[in-house]
């Protein structure tokens, strides 16, 4: 294993930036993505790599960089994500925490946008940017072109209109201790929706408005897999919501929109797999209606294709999703 060294140079003065890289068997992307930390204008960083026991050439391109910022760290035995992302944390030293998937990309100014927010801001806990979805067929699209950020206190939209890319995301090492647990172990898919939810329900949020990173879309993703997975885990997420303190206190609206939009995605999920009556069930007796809700139940009358294919000759592009 690689001794940590913090850099010393242009900017020494800065705070340190720990970069958490999961990786598992991601050596066809890896390289690409460690030279983007690389070529950070902001310098005062370092890597903590973590392979969760990979059996490609991901070590050996991981261990190729040899001048101390890339500490590589592997674990014994392959563990869930979130769990192997906490045994990341655990070894980093920064001030301040980023996240960077294997097959995903920094554009250079991405920490040097991001950092002076949190000094500007002792109550941010966690900066985020927009991105480019992306795959290897030529679709790129932008998050934020047409959808209005979120800053400041955060936890209804946090909530129930999810759009932080993890790539983008940079947090206070001191927002994530505040918390009683990091990333939930338990969770495979939605681990940082979990973590992100929780840190904007105590912490003022963020957003630089530059396209600072690139999320690579892929069919390997869980998300494409396991949708059934995403609405357990989704709901198991609610219930530990709901036994805080500070939700029951005066977030009861929010949570009931929350649980109406977990009955939607069941109610796709059912609607794709053929069985449009008990996609309509849910609707109906979900207690929470809206225009949404009442435009699912007309559609689940025509095949699950159909819809899907007119959705995305409108929007011209793939749905990005991945875990």
């Amino acid at each position: 294993m690689n001794n940590p060294t913090q850099v010393v140079g242009k900017q020494a003065d800065a705070p340190l930036v720990s970069i958490i890289m999961n990786c598992f068997n991601s050596d066809k992307y890896l390289r690409e993505a460690i030279d983007s930390v690389y070529a950070q204008t902001y310098k005062n960083w370092e890597i903590i790599f973590w392979d969760n026991v990979s059996t490609d050439n991901s070590a050996a391109i991981a261990q190729s960089y040899h001048d101390g910022r890339l500490c590589y760290f592997r674990g014994e035995t392959n563990v869930p994500l979130g769990h192997a992302r906490n045994f990341a944390i655990e070894k980093s030293r920064g001030e301040f925490i980023a996240f960077l998937d294997c097959d995903d990309l920094w554009m250079p100014e991405k920490l040097e946008k991001q950092i002076p927010l949190f000094l500007a801001d002792k109550e941010v806990g966690l900066v985020y940017s927009d991105t480019y979805f992306f795959n290897e067929d030529g679709f790129q699209k932008q998050l934020y072109a047409k959808k209005t950020p979120y800053r400041g206190h955060s936890f209804p939209d946090l909530l129930n209109n999810y759009l932080i890319s993890l790539e983008t995301a940079v947090v206070r090492k001191s927002a994530l201790d505040s918390l009683d647990h990091w990333f939930d172990v338990k969770f495979n898919m939605i681990e940082e929706y979990d973590l992100f939810v929780r840190i904007g329900l105590y912490w003022k949020i963020d957003f630089s408005p530059d396209v600072l990173a690139k999320w690579r879309v892929h069919g390997e993703s869980l998300s494409w897999k396991s949708p059934d997975s995403f609405v357990d885990e989704t709901r198991c997420m609610l219930e530990k919501l709901q036994a805080m303190h500070k939700i029951q206190q005066g977030y009861a609206r929010e949570m009931a929109l929350a649980r109406h939009g977990l009955a939607l995605s069941e109610a796709k999920i059912l609607w794709k797999k053929g069985d449009s009556s008990a996609a309509r069930r849910i609707i109906f007796t979900s207690p929470y209606r809206n225009l949404r809700a009442y435009l699912f139940w007309t559609a689940s009358f025509l095949p699950f294709s159909l819809i899907e294919s007119i959705y995305r000759l409108v929007l011209g592009s793939v749905t990005p999703t991945k875990a």
